[in-house]
Parts: structure tokens; C-alpha cells; sequence
């Protein structure tokens, strides 16, 4: 098949590509290069299934394609708190002009939804019938809001215009290719235990959240991307593990030395983080496989890597405006 990926440059995105790829699709990568890098799809350049795009999605493009993976986006808090404005018009008018792509050509569409949409949930573990608890005009909003309303647009061109749509909830997510800089807390806490500065977790450590290795997510966008099943359905690995913990495991992987430096809470971080994966095993017959250990020693190899060929930690460079 055809297949356009958005934000394909990104995290997600470029492993998402690695294996359609490897099954013989012809790809379409579309990224502005806000987050993504092209280095992370450089292997499949001058490939002739592959087609790397520089493009905005909040401006409409017109493609010939079978299938849409929407996952343009920035997904971290310091990148889509930035340009909060920015994120929103991602989030609708791209969501918007890749569905109507996808309502032009008939393509099949898959959003890449978030765990976010539940905001600081009530409900534990979170289930797919929970309809949330966002801060509509907090500093979150802007990507959890931004989400929700993707998710409204999918389901009314559904309803209205007969879009095919599958609508993934992604809880937190890791692995090789993760940013350096992108604030999150794995990515966080190997690049600090690896350049011997203390490990900073916020609030006390308590507050959970649950980690999937990022080739278990592929798996699963690919499982419900061709399956008869719209969603919305969670995907992520359903063990817990407080920040505290995960601040402990990766400081004794890399440096049992490096101390772990408390601070203030942000504002609207959620307490509990959990995915009810019920759907997902029934419907899909999908479940994590890779184990936390596992899955942080690969991507620990990786950003001692990156960083021992950069010796420091890349500034986010990439910033677009408005």
C-alpha cells in the first residue's frame, strides 16, 4: 500500500516507518522537523518506496494514499508548551487537512490520540469510557484539549462523511530515538545519570505512570490499523511504577553514585497514570511483550551513544513560528 505517515520524522514516527518498510510499503514521511530529525529516517533515504516531505500539516497538502497515520505533533511538555498556540493549530487545522485528505481519496485514517485526553484522572486504571479531567485553560491544555478535539473532528467525519478512522490513546511511551531535550522523565533521567548530574524528579516521587517500549506501540498501531475496530483503544504496558522508582532503577543502571534532586510539581501533572488494556487484548489480541528493564537498557545504549558522539546534548534547534 501507499501509506502516509505524519510527524514520521519524529520518535514514533520514524520506527512506525522502519517497519512498514521492512513490509514493503510505500511510505510517505511528512514532518516539519519541529521534533523529528531527519536522521532518525536517513537509512531509507533513496529508497524508491521512500518519499520524505518537509511540510507543515497545519497547511493542506494533496496525496494520492491508501492509508494515514497522523502522528504529527509535539508530544513533550516543554516542546508543546513553547509554542502553545502552535501545538493547538497542529492538533485542529492539521488534524483537520489530513482528514480531509483521507475523506478525498478514501484513505483509512489513524489518529494518534493520547493518554492525555484523561488529564488527571479520577478513574484508575483509566478505561477508554472515561471521559476525562482536563484543566481546559491550563498550560497542558494546549496539547491535552488540542488531543481531545482531534479525537471530536475523527469521529464527526466518521459519522458525517463516512471516514474510515481508528483512534489510538497513547500512554507514555519510550525507547531508542527519543530527544535528549524533550523533558520527559526516561529520557530525562538517562541523559542525567549518564553525564553524572543529579536525577530530578518532581513533587515527591509518587505520582505513577506506566511505560511501553515503542516497538510494542508500533505493533499495536499496526494491529488496529488494519483491523475492523474505529476505537478509541489505550495502548501501553499497564505496569506501574511511581517516578521515584524509575529514578532508582535507571541510577543504578548507569551511575549508583548520581544523587536524585527533588522538586516542585508542575502544574496539572497527573497523579496516576495507568492504561486499561482490556480492548486492546480482546480486539486486537495485543499486549506488551518487552519487559521495563529490557526496554531501558536499549534505550540507555542508545543515548550513550548520541551523547558520546556529540559530547553534549543538542539545543532544540528546530523551532518554527506560529
Amino acid at each position: 500500500m501507499r501509506i502516509l505517515v505524519t510527524g514520521g520524522a519524529g520518535f514514533i514516527g520514524s520506527h512506525l516507518i522502519d517497519r512498514l518498510m521492512m513490509e514493503g510499503h510505500e511510505i510517505i514521511c511528512l514532518d516539519n522537523f519541529y521534533t523529528g530529525n531527519k536522521r532518525n529516517v536517513l537509512k531509507w533515504v533513496g529508497h524508491p518506496y521512500f518519499e520524505l516531505v518537509r511540510h507543515d500539516i497545519t497547511d493542506p497538502i494533496r496525496l494520492e494514499v491508501d492509508q494515514i497515520y497522523h502522528l504529527a505533533c509535539p508530544a513533550s511538555p516543554i516542546h508543546y508548551q513553547y509554542n502553545p498556540v502552535k501545538t493547538i493549530k497542529t492538533n485542529v487545522m492539521g488534524t483537520l487537512h489530513m482528514l480531509g485528505l483521507a475523506k478525498r481519496v478514501k484513505a483509512r485514517f489513524l489518529l494518534a490520540s493520547t493518554s492525555e485526553v484523561y488529564g488527571d484522572p479520577d478513574m484508575h486504571p483509566q478505561s477508554e469510557e472515561y471521559w476525562g479531567n482536563v484543566n481546559p485553560i491550563g498550560i497542558r491544555s494546549c496539547y491535552d484539549e488540542g488531543k481531545r478535539v482531534a479525537e471530536t473532528l475523527a469521529f464527526d467525519y466518521h459519522r458525517q462523511n463516512d471516514v474510515e478512522i481508528r483512534v489510538v490513546r497513547i500512554f507514555n511511551t519510550y525507547g531508542p530515538r527519543m530527544l535528549e531535550n524533550d523533558g520527559r522523565v526516561v529520557s530525562n533521567f538517562i541523559v542525567q545519570a549518564l553525564q553524572g548530574i543529579p536525577i530530578t524528579v518532581y513533587g515527591d516521587g509518587s505520582q505513577t505512570r506506566s511505560f511501553c517500549y515503542v516497538s510494542d506501540l508500533v505493533d499495536g498501531f499496526i494491529r488496529l490499523m488494519n483491523s475492523p475496530h474505529t476505537g478509541p483503544i489505550n495502548l501501553g504496558n499497564p505496569d506501574e511504577y511511581t517516578i521515584l522508582q524509575l529514578a532508582q532503577t535507571i541510577q543504578q543502571m548507569i551511575n549508583p553514585d548520581v544523587d536524585i534532586r527533588f522538586e516542585l510539581l508542575p502544574q496539572d501533572d497527573p497523579r496516576r497514570r495507568k492504561p486499561d488494556i482490556t480492548k486492546a487484548r480482546k480486539l486486537l489480541d495485543w499486549e506488551p511483550t518487552i519487559p521495563l528493564l529490557e526496554g531501558l537498557q536499549h534505550t540507555i545504549e542508545d543515548f550513550r551513544s548520541r551523547l558520546l558522539s556529540s559530547n553534549t546534548v543538542a539545543p532544540n534547534d528546530r523551532v518554527s513560528p506560529v
